[in-house]
Order: structure tokens, then C-alpha cells, then sequence
């Protein structure tokens, strides 16, 4: 009889901690700056140590603001975001918010946030949600972007 109640115990715990863990997710994401004013990832692109960004959680129906979080970039221009509960009925959105490096502070809108799911029906089984690169736009691109561009066929004069 004990050894069926200690059972049930750690049964009955494990199922809690497993719900405790399903209502926790890690936004994952990286900030870069786009030295080649390109406008998305390149073989040029430098990651962000430092850059800042906000996680907001918005109710699909009255967009008032449910959740906020913040988080800044490590040294690989990577942040983690921890984020409780699950948000079916809303929108969250991760955005910049401040860069790290003057040269390289310019907002485009098109990459200056991204959408997460943040529900537990989605058939992904970890916690871990991955956001879209979020990019700050160098005042001046590298004098070796048009060359590579250019190895991306982005050119114009396609002879």
C-alpha cells in the first residue's frame, strides 16, 4: 500500500511540473545589423551583442497589451525571452527597441519585428519559440557589398 501511494505521489507530481513547464515558453531570436543595407541576412551581416528588444502580448480582439517583456542580445546577437503562460486568444509580437552601435541603428520597418505563436496546440513539443531576425540597417554599407550583391544575382544588369 505504500509503495502505491508513494507512486500516485510521484506520479501526480511529475503531471504537475509538466504543466507547470507547458505554461513557460523561451522566445529565441538574434538581432543583427545589415551592413549591406540589403534589407535581409548576408554573408556580411554582423550580430548584435547588446541590442535591446520588448515581447508584447496583445488580446486579438480589444489589442489591449496582456504581457510585456524585454531582453538584450548576447555576444552572438542571440536573446532568450522568458515568457509564462499560454497566449491563444493573442498576438505577440518581439520588436527593437535600442541598437548597440551608433553606425548601425536605423529602423526598417519590414525587419523590425516578428510574430510568435505562444500556444500549446501548435504541435511544437519544447518551449522554445523561434522569432524571425530582427535587423538594424548600417548608416554606410561595406565598400564590398555590391560585389556581393551582385554574387546574389540582385543586380539589375542580369546579361
Amino acid at each position: 500500500m505504500a509503495k502505491l501511494l508513494v507512486t500516485l505521489c510521484l506520479l501526480s507530481s511529475v503531471a504537475v511540473l509538466s504543466l507547470v513547464a507547458a505554461e513557460t515558453f523561451t522566445i529565441q531570436g538574434r538581432v543583427y545589423c545589415d551592413t549591406c543595407r540589403a534589407g535581409f541576412e548576408t554573408s556580411a551581416t554582423e550580430y548584435m551583442e547588446g541590442a535591446k528588444v520588448k515581447v508584447e502580448c496583445k488580446n486579438y480582439t480589444t489589442r489591449e497589451v496582456t504581457q510585456k517583456a524585454s531582453g538584450e542580445t548576447d555576444a552572438s546577437g542571440t536573446y532568450n525571452i522568458p515568457i509564462t503562460h499560454t497566449h491563444e486568444s493573442e498576438t505577440c509580437e518581439v520588436a527593437l527597441v535600442e541598437s548597440s552601435r551608433k553606425d548601425c541603428d536605423e529602423i526598417k520597418p519590414d525587419r523590425a519585428m516578428a510574430r510568435v505563436v505562444l500556444a500549446n496546440d501548435t504541435g511544437i513539443s519544447t518551449g522554445i519559440r523561434y522569432a524571425n531576425s530582427l535587423g538594424f540597417l548600417k548608416k554606410e554599407p561595406l565598400p564590398a557589398c555590391g560585389d556581393l550583391l551582385q554574387s546574389y544575382a540582385l543586380s539589375d544588369d542580369l546579361d
